[in-house]
């Protein structure tokens, strides 16, 4: 453990954000150094990363929907879980070079958010495909205690504080106090919901097929929970399902809003199930401290007003909640003398 400690004084440490649809890398002392998307190319039925393993992040996320017959780009991660190992390996591996790069020999420790709801073997994968990607210990923490730390949140006193990280592939809700979660709620509906409800929007409504990069630039730009004063409309392109010919039609952020209405829903009663179990003391400060709205989905136009109406609580955004989670494992980097047993490892498992 000594010996670890030293070589952790030559090491790059990182904390990884390890999101459905983005990766963030925070360096201990730099801050955030990586955002890019979970997206890797692949020669087709193999494992191969293309561009000598370097088809990885923003160059592989360009290919989705539009790569020819021999090229496959992935997202290894589903509903927050690894979904391919062997490509998160592969993606996990090119993250740890990029920001390692050849500034010393020593390997990195390495800080991982995971969510709160996986499973003891979903666990393990992480962790076995960080060691095997060039991590020398790893170490995981829960999502949401993460993105409450990176978001400024006070969990260490004794009083109640909520944050609801709306990720892509799940929405992670935890009632936190003196350090630790008191009541958390994990369910895999969240931003790659929102866009597989607009696909099956356009396809019911316009008989138009449209991919997820069309999809997730509907929800960014014209997307909203809640009516807002702006209604703006967008033209939207795809392919006619009838004649099979490229055509374009235009969308109101009003029919984007009802499109989105059940993952919306679902979030919010996630929400509402919470409170439910939270101890009397600790729904009695969220009066006062409110509900903290983290992760990419809190920038969803008025999901901040639809979930003060549902609780009766304030509900507002994070400062910068795409980075939450990365700088809350950046912090746990930080502390990781103090903090590292109470944190799952692959020493657990030794």
């Amino acid at each position: 453990m000594i010996f670890d400690s030293f070589l952790g004084l030559f090491s790059v440490d990182m904390g990884i954000d390890l999101g459905t649809c983005n990766t963030l890398v925070c360096v201990k002392g730099e801050g955030i150094v990586l955002n890019e998307p979970s997206v890797v190319a692949v020669k087709r039925g193999t494992n191969r990363v293309l561009n000598n393993g370097n088809a990885v992040g923003l160059v592989a996320k360009e290919m989705i929907g539009k790569t020819p017959g021999t090229i496959s780009a992935i997202r290894p991660l589903k509903d927050g879980v690894i979904a391919d190992f062997d490509i998160t390996e592969a993606m996990l591996g090119y993250f740890i070079r990029k920001v390692h790069g050849r500034r010393n020999f020593f390997r990195p420790r390495v800080v991982i958010a995971v969510p709160s709801g996986i499973t003891a073997v979903e666990k393990r994968a992480v962790l076995n495909s960080a060691e095997r990607a060039g991590a020398r210990r790893v170490y995981l923490v829960e999502e949401p205690k993460a993105a409450a730390i990176g978001a400024g949140l006070p969990i260490g006193e004794p009083t109640a504080s909520m944050i609801v990280d709306i990720g892509g592939g799940t929405t992670e809700v935890a009632i936190l106090s003196l350090a630790d979660i008191s009541v958390c709620e994990s369910i895999r509906v969240a931003g790659d919901d929102m866009d597989e409800a607009i696909i099956a929007h356009m396809k019911r409504t316009y008989n138009l097929m449209i991919g997820p990069q069309m999809a997730e630039r509907i929800k960014i730009e014209i997307g909203s929970a809640a009516a807002t004063a702006e209604e703006n409309t967008m033209e939207v392109r795809g392919r006619d399902m009838i004649s099979g010919l490229p055509r374009q039609t235009v969308v109101t952020s009003e029919e984007i809003r009802d499109a989105i209405k059940e993952p919306v829903g679902l979030i919010v009663e996630c929400v509402l199930r919470t409170l439910e179990k939270a101890e009397p003391e600790l729904a009695a400060d969220l009066v006062n401290n409110g509900v903290l709205l983290g992760g990419g989905g809190a920038l969803l136009r008025g999901i901040d007003q639809v979930m003060s109406e549902a609780t009766g609580l304030t509900a507002r955004r994070a400062d910068d909640p795409l980075t939450c989670v990365a700088r809350g494992t950046g912090i746990y980097l930080d502390n990781l003398h103090m903090w590292k047993d109470t944190l799952e490892s692959d020493e657990d498992e030794m």
